[in-house]
């Protein structure tokens, strides 16, 4: 089946389709447009593993701190480390 017979086919798929079922035809047409990368993060399952206590505190200390402080700019942290955005941006690691 070439592309425009293709094309028409699923036209005519979609006007069959029950009015109930044309938003889910939607997303599933949406889906098949997302990049690759889109596609995998949309597919990719649920972070469903519990939070340990000692995450728990970790979180906790990292959001009061938030809340009483302002947070440090990425350029700042950098220069700290003694080297500048370019030489980030243009690091590679040839191990």
């Amino acid at each position: 089946m070439n592309a425009e017979a293709s094309r028409a086919h699923a036209h005519l798929l979609i006007d069959r389709l029950p009015h109930s079922e044309l938003p889910t035809a939607a997303r599933f047409l949406e889906f098949l447009l997302l990049s690759p990368v889109d596609r995998a993060l949309a597919t990719a399952p649920v972070d469903d593993e519990p939070i340990s206590e000692e995450e728990q505190k970790v979180i906790a200390h990292s959001q009061e701190w938030f809340a009483n402080n302002e947070g440090i700019p990425f350029e700042n942290v950098v220069a700290e480390l003694g080297l500048t955005i370019e030489q980030l941006r243009n690091y590679r690691d040839d191990r």
